[in-house]
């Protein structure tokens, strides 16, 4: 069953699909290699990237994220410094150690055909090791860059312009294993056929040959597919839309956090599930303290974009440092600009996730900043908050995730920058009205604010970087979020757009939208600033 918590996953920067997808997919496809007894025979290994992942994958560091995954590293336990070093080390001599990382349970928990992501993060007993070359499935191979690392610009595959394909041959050049595999956004990856159609980069797919066209057909079929649009069969309240989840609330007089823990406590142990709350919100919390104290000056990319945390933490923190909470006056805490505290939060966030670093995906890496800045604004300017606070904010902000990944998309390759940001934008307000006191029809009214100001919003990453608009729409979107529930909670919940309406029309505009405002970085800002 899909678990909400999968909305949140622990991973690295700087993009969910470009990023920790791939390096998920290649981890998964080496796995295979050694389940299938392959890996020894192996003499070379190529990746063929497809549409926006070859587009942008540079920027957003896609080929090191494949390179590291055919090592066999995942993104939740991956060492950064490594990963982001990870072509340089290989050119030394050429080679590329294939499954060197590889732990004992392959492939347990992640992406193979499911549709589930890539977080082993969140759970305690991961045996996966980083980097480690003396593992017994190491498997030293020839590996060229130019020869081994295919993007093909100009052409997309048909079911998702995030494919990619790869290859392993033995020394005679015989194909040994083929399969297509598709970053679907948030993390979540897909497999496909080798033979899936491909089209050109600006082509409409033909009819029923995208994702998008066979999602009904998926939710039908969720026992074996697995994906986030599974009908959530073994949930003692089950829902799959907006409508569902309130008729639920009212019914049974619980809030959302309740039929999500209810749901989740049916296949998964109470403690089980705070742990993975718990652990969420901890590397949330170090990923903020590190993008506030970092000393780099600069993110890396070439567009030399300042970290600009670092700075307005030490401006914000001479009056009162929130974060310690070490202010000799409480009132001080108390006068301190709110939106100014949630801004850096933000910033601290996608600062961290455009320099590599650890992160949440939350529901994508690159509106990784929102819910963090909302849930620490929580934290810090809300009275009494308290653990079971944040555990509420998280259960109710995944259940409203879930509906976007089910019914629309969260992936800016599909739907545009809308499908990242205000998803993220209509979580964050929802878990915060949820701890708020918020009732579940306002909380409902909150989401549906959150995305509905968001819509149409483009992505058009200047340089293929998560960088520009990114970082700093995170920060507006995360006080747009805390001023979602501020007009929510003035009302009874009654509105006249519903949160299902608002992200059925998040997903037709992302359709009617252009290729070149989906994560290709040839419309917009992408092309209308000068990268210096």
């Amino acid at each position: 069953m899909f678990s909400v918590l999968d909305m949140f996953t622990i991973g690295v920067g700087p993009s969910s699909s470009h990023t920790v997808g791939p390096m998920v997919a290649a981890h998964d496809f080496v796995a295979s290699l050694q389940r299938d007894h392959y890996l020894p025979q192996v003499s070379r290994v190529a990746t063929t990237l497809y549409g926006s992942l070859a587009l942008t994958g540079l920027g957003h560091g896609t080929d090191r994220a494949i390179m590291a995954g055919l090592e066999g590293n995942l993104p939740a336990t991956v060492d950064t410094q490594h990963m982001l070093r990870i072509r340089e080390t290989c050119a030394l001599d050429n080679t590329l150690n294939l499954g060197g990382s590889l732990g004992g349970d392959l492939g347990a928990g992640l992406g193979s055909d499911d549709g589930h992501n890539s977080d082993l993060g969140n759970n305690s007993n991961s045996n996966l090791e980083t980097a480690d070359q003396s593992s017994p499935g190491a498997h030293r191979i020839a590996f060229n860059y130019e020869r081994d690392m295919t993007f093909e610009m100009w052409q997309r595959m048909a079911a998702h312009p995030n494919g990619m394909r790869f290859q392993a041959f033995d020394a005679d050049g015989r194909l040994l294993s083929e399969q297509v595999w598709y970053s679907i956004g948030g993390g979540f990856v897909r497999q496909g056929k080798p033979d899936d159609p491909i089209i050109g980069i600006h082509d409409q797919p033909p009819a029923g040959t995208s994702f998008a066209d066979v999602a009904d057909a998926a939710d039908t079929d969720a026992a074996d597919t697995g994906t986030a649009g599974d009908a959530m069969t073994a949930a003692p309240y089950p829902f799959s839309s907006s409508d569902e989840l309130m008729a639920l609330c009212h019914t049974h007089n619980m809030s959302i956090a309740d039929i999500v823990w209810a749901n989740e406590t049916a296949t998964m142990p109470a403690k089980q599930v705070n742990d993975r709350i718990d652990n969420i919100w901890r590397v949330m919390r170090e990923c903020v303290n590190h993008g506030c104290t970092s000393r780099e000056a600069t993110l890396p990319g070439g567009l030399d974009v300042p970290r600009r945390a670092p700075k307005m933490y030490r401006r914000l923190a001479s009056n009162s440092d929130v974060l310690r909470r070490n202010s000799q006056r409480i009132d001080a805490v108390l006068e301190s600009s709110d939106a100014a505290w949630v801004n850096l939060f933000a910033l601290a966030v996608s600062e961290e996730n455009a320099g590599g670093g650890r992160i949440v995906t939350a529901p994508t890496n690159g509106s990784a900043g929102i819910i963090p800045a909302v849930l620490h604004y929580y934290w810090h300017f809300v009275a009494n908050a308290n653990m079971q606070g944040v555990r509420e904010f998280l259960l109710t902000a995944g259940a409203i995730g879930y509906l976007f990944k089910r019914n629309a998309s969260i992936s800016g390759a599909e739907v545009g920058c809308q499908g990242e940001v205000g998803s993220a934008c209509s979580m964050a307000a929802a878990g915060l009205c949820a701890v708020m006191g918020g009732t579940p029809s306002q909380v409902e009214n909150a989401a549906e604010i959150g995305i509905e100001h968001n819509l149409g919003l483009t992505c058009d990453p200047v340089g293929g970087l998560v960088q520009i608009p990114c970082i700093e729409r995170n920060a507006m979107a995360a006080n747009t979020a805390i001023n979602a529930v501020r007009m929510a909670m003035l009302g009874d919940g009654s509105h006249i757009v519903t949160l299902d309406q608002a992200i059925a029309t998040m997903k037709q505009t992302g359709e009617d939208m252009m290729a070149k405002y989906k994560e290709t970085s040839k419309g917009g800002l992408a092309v209308n600033v000068v990268e210096c």
